[in-house]
């Protein structure tokens, strides 16, 4: 009697476990499913950039204003639309709104020679108003699921075909005297008639009271100037206004007298601007 009674508690217990693993398990599945749903709904992608245009260079003439622009993919998958954006020398964009490229094989249209072959083509006008320099081509994708990636970037060298002058600068403002351990800002005013664009580096030479030549510890004896906008670093106030603007503090422990200046623009071609020399007494 005490080993049927015994026995049967025995039955009891194994199918309350039973019924909690059960349980277990059905939570488990349904835990499961829920998470192989979320993974179905991640967008699949395989695209892969093989070449961008070949075109290092352009020279603007009255017969040929058009340039080219296309991507090679070895892959498209997961890809929606392709597109491109240039910028200007001076980190400007050029185009108003995105330049779309397309593979539908219309060379008359946009550039593109061959449908499906996962090269994609655009026709841009370019200018002679344009600055002559480096002109940044940044590729975009844009994905199934709606998000943009940018996949590969171009420099081209612009030619505007007008005839290359020299920058000019002017309206130089800098202190008559300083004081060692002061830090003073000065600038200068430049601009090309080839377009700011064209301006590479607006620089200045330094010469201590006895005609030495200051030289860096890299050996830089061209110090550039900025005009970038930022007043914490070069003192500049305003980005893109042709002010070119730095700081500078003479230490103590240098000599002090006359310190001579000599400010020059260079462009992209190489043209140096006039000069323009000041003397700063240090004390």
């Amino acid at each position: 009697m005490i080993f049927a009674l015994e026995k049967s508690k025995i039955r009891l217990k194994i199918d309350y476990m039973n019924k909690i693993s059960f349980l277990f398990i059905v939570l488990l599945m349904a835990g499961c499913s829920k998470d192989y749903n979320n993974v179905v709904d991640v967008p699949v992608t395989n695209f892969q950039v093989s070449a961008v245009g070949t075109v290092n260079t352009f020279n603007y003439t009255p017969s040929d204003s058009i340039l080219t622009l296309n991507i090679k993919f070895s892959s498209i998958e997961g890809v929606k639309s392709v597109f491109c954006d240039i910028n200007t020398p001076d980190d400007k964009p050029l185009n108003n709104g995105h330049i779309e490229l397309l593979d539908n094989g219309e060379n008359s249209a946009n550039g593109d020679s061959v449908s499906g072959d996962n090269i994609f083509s655009n026709k841009f006008t370019m200018s002679s108003s344009f600055s002559n320099g480096n002109y940044d081509i940044n590729y975009y994708i844009t994905l199934n699921d709606g998000s943009e990636k940018l996949v590969a970037q171009q420099i081209i060298k612009y030619d505007n075909g007008q005839s290359n002058i020299a920058p000019v600068i002017s309206n130089l403002v800098m202190p008559d005297t300083v004081q060692f351990d002061q830090s003073f800002t000065f600038s200068v005013q430049a601009i090309d008639s080839n377009g700011a664009g064209d301006i590479s580096q607006v620089y200045y030479e330094l010469y201590k009271p006895d005609g030495t030549k200051i030289s860096n510890s890299q050996g830089i004896s061209k110090f550039p100037l900025s005009d970038s906008g930022d007043t914490i670093t070069s003192g500049d106030i305003t980005a893109n206004d042709g002010v070119y603007t730095n700081k500078l503090t003479f230490p103590s422990g240098q000599p002090a007298g006359d310190w001579v200046f000599k400010f020059h623009a260079i462009d992209t071609g190489a043209k140096i601007s006039n000069e323009i020399s000041k003397t700063v007494t240090v004390k």
